[in-house]
């Protein structure tokens, strides 16, 4: 079974940064790919790989078909798809094509701590196909194995973490031992070490498939030198060559221009992968679009960004539409205020270049966290189309107030030390400079006008080099009209809030916190954490 997407390609792109209130300048969504298997005995171990939609993504995040009607966008299924046109993703036939995989920037912090694991991830559940090679391009200076060494420090084999039970023999009866096999359906290994061994096994596998071509991001010359080399590992297969660009956005176009004339495919297909953010505003975005444009077509064109592939990212909308108890509650009636958080605990390390061109606030908040209010905030969609459940963001960002200076505070960090350990402040960063006001903290209040959320304000946290890791939204409600239990709360009547918190990371999990009377004689309240979701322990 496959899903043929019938689609049309929009002539400009929808990030944060190119939002306007007019309506001309809201372009359409696209779709973002994600790799899904299904069956097909043609494909290695009886795999298809296929296109498939992912609706908690962001906007423009695929390129779709070419030729298509305008603004529309279809799902057809076919029984056989070898009969009609569709558009595979990594389809590959055993024996005959070459799925190769470049990333561009490959020795960056993005590639290193993000893609490189991603791609492995693929390989390790076996959705990547049998003939697939990796090629990592940057202008550092670097060997082949100098990349393995350098990306193998971050490669892990995921498993779930009540299946350390079973390997290591922690069960004291036989029954405990096959519910948690069969229920949690962990790999089949006899011990801990077993697992260990194929570990290494699957990251050596993977690490043997990955090769390094050193070249500036602007040289047609040193492309053609990458597409030498991808030529001699492709073996005469027919080649499909994806292009992943962790980049800023100032060399998309000059990569682009490289591989569309050096590094094509002669007997495949080329696409492109751009990672947010598009642009630093609403033109060079336009800007942006029309450099890619001038060298690809728009159905080789995919943007994304990666943050809208969390687990409770993707899990939002299923939280608020399948759940009959928080739907009611999910407006301006119950709720007080919302909150999106995303800190980091570590500084800029090493970006310096390309965050003080950006600063916290392009990098962040107006992708991370607006996809994120976005879909908290939009009303129900017609379908989960991806069209349909665009244009519901759309409406959001549409109905958003400007934000006011009054409402914004920045800030920068700063120096710091904790007995031997000492912290460099940002201007201490070799590539920024020290009169730099580039802000890396920043919080903003922003404010929704329709009837769902007027009056409601929406605080973005956004930081770095602070005390804590993490990514959430919390909802906090409104106190309780009347509430007998006032005098119980003191004068910190906030305390009483009830409270949701949807945390991203680290440790997925979604949480309710209400009042509660604390056992024993008297009458004591606790506001603490009552109803846990601890995705770890699912």
């Amino acid at each position: 079974m496959a899903l043929r997407l019938n689609s049309s390609s929009s002539n400009s792109i929808l990030s944060p940064s190119s939002f306007s209130h007019e309506t001309q300048t809201i372009p359409k969504k696209k779709l973002l790919g994600i790799w899904v298997c299904t069956n097909d005995s043609r494909v290695h171990r009886n795999k298809h790989f296929e296109l498939k939609a992912s609706y908690a993504q962001p906007f423009n995040a695929v390129s779709l078909q070419a030729g298509a009607p305008v603004n529309s966008l279809t799902t057809e299924r076919i029984e056989n798809p070898a009969q009609k046109e569709y558009i595979p993703f990594l389809e590959t036939e055993k024996d005959e094509t070459t799925l190769s995989i470049v990333v561009i920037g490959a020795s960056g912090d993005l590639s290193r701590r993000k893609i490189f694991p991603a791609l492995f991830a693929l390989f390790n559940e076996d959705r990547l196909p049998e003939n697939f090679i990796i090629f990592g391009y940057a202008r550092s200076i670097m060997t082949d194995k100098e990349l393995r060494n350098m990306i193998s420090k971050t490669l892990t084999c995921r498993v779930d973490k009540r299946c350390y039970f079973i390997y290591l023999n922690l069960f004291e009866t036989k029954f405990i031992y096959f519910l948690t096999k069969y229920v949690v359906r962990c790999p089949d290994y006899s011990n801990l070490r077993d697992y260990r061994e194929n570990c290494n096994e699957k990251i050596d596998a993977f690490l043997k498939r990955c090769f390094y071509h050193s070249g500036q991001y602007s040289s047609e010359e040193h492309f053609l030198g990458l597409h030498k080399k991808l030529k001699g590992k492709e073996a005469g297969r027919r080649s499909n060559r994806l292009f992943y660009l962790a980049v800023p956005p100032n060399m998309f176009v000059d990569v682009a221009r490289c591989a569309k004339s050096r590094a094509s495919s002669e007997n495949g297909w080329t696409r492109v992968i751009i990672e947010k953010p598009f642009g630093r505003d609403t033109e060079s975005s336009r800007d942006l679009t029309r450099g890619l444009k001038g060298y690809l077509r728009e159905d080789q064109i995919f943007r994304i960004d990666h943050h809208m592939g969390k687990e409770l990212v993707e899990n939002l909308l299923v939280l608020r539409f399948s759940n009959l108890v928080f739907e009611p509650l999910w407006s301006r009636n119950y709720i007080h205020n919302v909150q999106l958080i995303f800190s980091e605990d570590f500084g800029i390390e090493g970006q310096g270049r390309y965050f003080d061109n950006y600063g916290v606030i392009r990098d962040i908040m107006q992708n991370h966290l607006l996809q994120t209010l976005a879909l908290f905030a939009m009303d129900t969609p017609v379908s989960l189309d991806a069209e349909d459940i665009r244009n519901e963001k759309v409406k959001v960002l549409r109905s958003m107030n400007p934000v006011q200076l009054e409402d914004v505070v920045v800030g920068q960090y700063k120096g710091d030390s904790d007995g031997n350990t000492s912290y460099p402040a940002y201007t201490d960063e070799m590539t920024v400079s020290k009169n730099s006001l580039t802000p890396t903290f920043a919080a903003a209040t922003l404010f929704i006008n329709n009837a769902r959320w007027d009056g409601v304000p929406f605080l973005m946290i956004a930081g770095k080099a602070l005390h804590s890791k993490r990514a959430e939204i919390r909802v906090q409600f409104k106190n309780v009209p009347g509430n007998l239990y006032n005098r119980k709360f003191g004068t910190d009547l906030d305390q009483a809030r009830n409270e949701l918190v949807i945390r991203i990371e680290p440790d997925e999990a979604i949480y309710l916190k209400f009042n509660n009377k604390v056992p024993g004689l008297g009458m004591r309240l606790d506001c603490g954490i009552g109803l846990n979701l601890l995705y770890k322990a699912r």
